[in-house]
């Protein structure tokens, strides 16, 4: 495990692949005030770094899945061109990932979606993983770095 992360340039300097976990696009999408702002200094730095955010199939899923549940589809096509118009990598969950995604959910107890985010994010080079979800740990080659330490306390 890394040392941890104490800023988002911090962050983007130690990382050029980081993937997202679909709470952290959430409070951005809707604008959750600090937190929503350190996502965006996190793809803001990315970009100027010419660096790459991942998101994993299931993470589109879980955004988009609010709009759907409310039955929104015009709410649901603006989140679904918001996520696109970041530029993020979107890995696939192939049979390797698929089975790096089994092994995690059977060594470490996790819920199946997660361990899908956490194998594509390996899968597709990351290094680092921002998350706001406390049950996500570090593993070797991926550091998960929570957003809520990121974002400055006034």
């Amino acid at each position: 495990m890394t040392e941890s992360v104490a800023s988002t340039r911090d962050l983007t300097t130690r990382h050029h692949r980081i993937a997202f976990d679909s709470n952290v696009l959430i409070y951005l999408l809707e604008r959750d005030d600090a937190r929503a702002e350190a996502v965006a200094t996190v793809i803001d730095n990315l970009a100027a770094d010419g660096s790459t955010g991942v998101l994993a199939s299931i993470g589109v899923i879980e955004v988009l899945a609010g709009p759907a549940r409310k039955d929104d589809p015009v709410g649901f096509e603006m989140l679904a061109a918001a996520l696109r118009d970041l530029g993020f990598d979107n890995p696939v969950l192939d049979a390797a990932a698929a089975e790096d995604a089994a092994w995690i959910a059977g060594r470490t107890g996790s819920r199946l979606p997660d361990a899908v985010h956490l194998a594509c994010a390996r899968a597709a080079g990351a290094t680092a993983f921002l998350t706001n979800d406390r049950r996500f740990q570090s593993r070797r080659g991926l550091e998960v770095v929570y957003l809520d330490d990121l974002v400055e306390t006034s």
